[in-house]
């Protein structure tokens, strides 16, 4: 499980943050403001860093820019400031997923597995060109096949659309891809936030892999930017 630190001023939310996520199994430390985070930081690297933007003395964004500057620590802004540029400057500096309060502590958490899993899938990442058979633990996009491959080599085919889906996120494992870059992909003029298109097709496309392969795909939303393929995956070319 993740180590994770929750950075937030309001000692009551600190409290229940640091109760539900250690309760689900992680090690969590609670921090009041960006002096405490360095101190506990000192003391223990965390692999998740909480982080809340309304702090006394250094603001959030100012912490999660210092962070992203020096490390790849996984960066949540959990927020009260819902606008739309405050998002947007978030994610621009550094952050990896922007949660607008109140929040579940379920979709918190689900929030902070998702994450970890692409961090460690990024950790875990080999060179494409390593062979294919030696990986068991890789997942594969066959390119020439329009096909997904498990780590137990069971196989799913892809429809043109899902292809160009698939294929943009798995050239950059663990990172998020915006919505706006997957319709433009798919031919959309722009991204729509009343189109549910993107997401009737990623939801068909799980219960296919799922039926055709046994197992989940490892297909994350990430919350206010797209999608991400959050597992090692090894891309197979044509001759």
């Amino acid at each position: 499980m993740a180590r994770i630190a929750v950075v937030e001023d309001e000692a009551s939310l600190r409290a229940d943050v640091v109760e539900y996520l250690t309760a689900c199994g992680h090690s969590v430390v609670g921090c009041e403001d960006g002096i405490a985070l360095d101190r506990a930081m000192a003391e223990r690297p965390a692999d998740l860093i909480i982080l809340d933007i309304n702090l006394p003395g250094e603001d959030g964004f100012s912490i999660a820019k210092r962070l992203r500057d020096t490390s790849d620590v996984g960066i949540i802004m959990l927020t009260a400031r819902g606008v739309n540029v405050d998002r947007v400057v978030g994610l621009e500096i550094g952050a990896d997923v922007y949660l607008v309060k109140p929040v579940e502590l379920r979709e918190l958490e689900a929030q902070v597995r998702s994450l970890s899993r692409r961090l460690t899938g990024v950790a875990a990442q080999v060179p494409e060109t390593s062979p294919v058979g030696n990986n068991h633990s890789h997942w594969v996009y066959d390119q020439l096949a329009w096909a997904l491959v498990s780590p137990a080599g069971e196989s799913t085919k892809l429809t043109a659309n899902e292809r160009v889906f698939v294929s943009l996120l798995v050239e950059r494992p663990g990172e998020p891809v915006s919505r706006a870059a997957i319709f433009k992909a798919l031919g959309k003029r722009e991204w729509d936030a009343g189109d549910r298109s993107v997401d009737s097709m990623v939801r068909r496309l799980r219960a296919k892999g799922a039926e055709a392969l046994g197992r989940e795909l490892p297909i994350e939303a990430v919350h206010g930017t797209g999608y991400a393929f959050t597992a090692p995956v090894i891309v197979k070319q044509g001759n």
